[in-house]
């Protein structure tokens, strides 16, 4: 790790300086804010459910409601903090931090950020909220990928035009507003290939302990991402095993399910953007909470279409049909968003 850390290092000496992309609910928050000036940007989004249980029910809510501020500092430093306002997202029904974070962003292929942030696993997980292509994550990225924000040390790498890009970092593993219970931190990193200019793979790897000294936990992932023109292709699998953070939460307000020791899941979308700025999405995914128990996948096909206003007002619909594998339930849902930005 040692030897990894000091050839990063020595390249950033080589490389010429470039503004971070946040790893918090926008990756590109503040690129255009060099002035010093700070940046006050967010978005809400309410939303309609209608849920075909027995009993049915319907709700409206907000799915997040979310400001913050962004800026740099001269010269090279960069700060961000995001405010989560919607009572439906905060168990306490409070606002509450949920980014904040300070970063040094001289080097291109050795940035630094310490602070509160999303952990560098996973594609969906580190998609910013308000550039969801479905309204809800999949299953397996809620749940395993969880806590989702944490507290700790980042290194970071590449952007979006280099063959690599990277996110190493070392996190307390407890979740958002939670003292760390142990001596031990979660070592977590993420790195994308561009091969080809359409196609981007990569990879996620977790090793940390959630609760005590002694239970540890292990994760890998695999991701792909294919864009040619207007299409748009996306998969990703996640394995997880041993201990995990049963009061960390599954994302952004999802409920937390009870794992077994090895867990595992996977999902596939695709979507087109017409002339019309309509963009028809198609996503299945599937969730097993525990590998030792037959019968125990959760399957979902979620249906959308998002229209876009402008630049700054979306609207998705999704119809989410969803199976069970031991025992069918009715739990199909529509789920109606509209989102502003800010």
């Amino acid at each position: 790790m040692k030897k990894i850390l000091l050839l990063f290092i020595s390249l950033a000496l080589i490389i010429s300086p470039q503004v971070l992309k946040a790893q918090g609910c926008d990756d590109d928050a503040g690129d255009e804010n060099n002035d010093g000036k700070p940046k006050v940007w967010g978005y809400v989004q309410p939303q309609y459910e209608y849920h075909f249980t027995d009993p049915t029910t319907n709700t409206f809510k907000f799915k997040r409601a979310r400001i913050g501020v962004t800026g740099t500092i001269p010269y090279d430093f960069k700060y961000y903090v995001m405010v989560e306002n919607s009572a439906f997202v905060s168990t306490s029904g409070y606002p509450y931090l949920l980014d904040a974070f300070v970063s040094y962003t001289r080097y291109k292929w050795a940035k630094f950020s310490l602070g509160s942030y999303k952990q560098p696993f996973g594609m969906e997980v580190n998609t910013p909220c308000h550039k969801l292509h479905t309204i809800e994550r999949a299953m397996v990225s809620d749940q395993l990928v969880a806590p989702q924000r944490d507290m700790g040390f980042m290194i970071l790498g590449g952007d979006k035009e280099t063959f690599m890009k990277y996110s190493v970092a070392l996190m307390n593993g407890r979740g958002l507003g939670i003292k760390d219970n142990n001596n031990k931190k979660d070592i977590i990193g993420r790195v994308i290939f561009k091969p080809l200019s359409f196609l981007s793979v990569g990879g996620s790897f977790r090793y940390g302990f959630p609760n005590t000294d002694d239970a540890d936990r292990v994760s890998y992932a695999a991701e792909l991402e294919l864009e040619k023109g207007n299409f748009l292709l996306q998969g990703e699998y996640i394995y997880d095993e041993g201990d995990y953070n049963r009061a960390a939460g599954g994302g952004c307000g999802s409920d937390p399910l009870t794992l077994g020791e090895k867990r595992s899941g996977a999902y596939v979308m695709a979507m087109y953007m017409t002339n019309f700025m309509l963009q028809p999405v198609v996503k299945w995914e599937y969730f097993d909470t525990d590998a030792d128990i037959a019968d125990n996948n959760f399957y979902i096909t979620t249906i959308g279409i998002n229209y876009f206003f402008n630049d700054w007002t979306r609207l998705q619909i999704n119809y989410q049909y969803k199976a069970e594998k031991g025992a069918e339930i009715p739990n199909d849902a529509i789920l109606v968003q509209v989102q502003i930005q800010f």
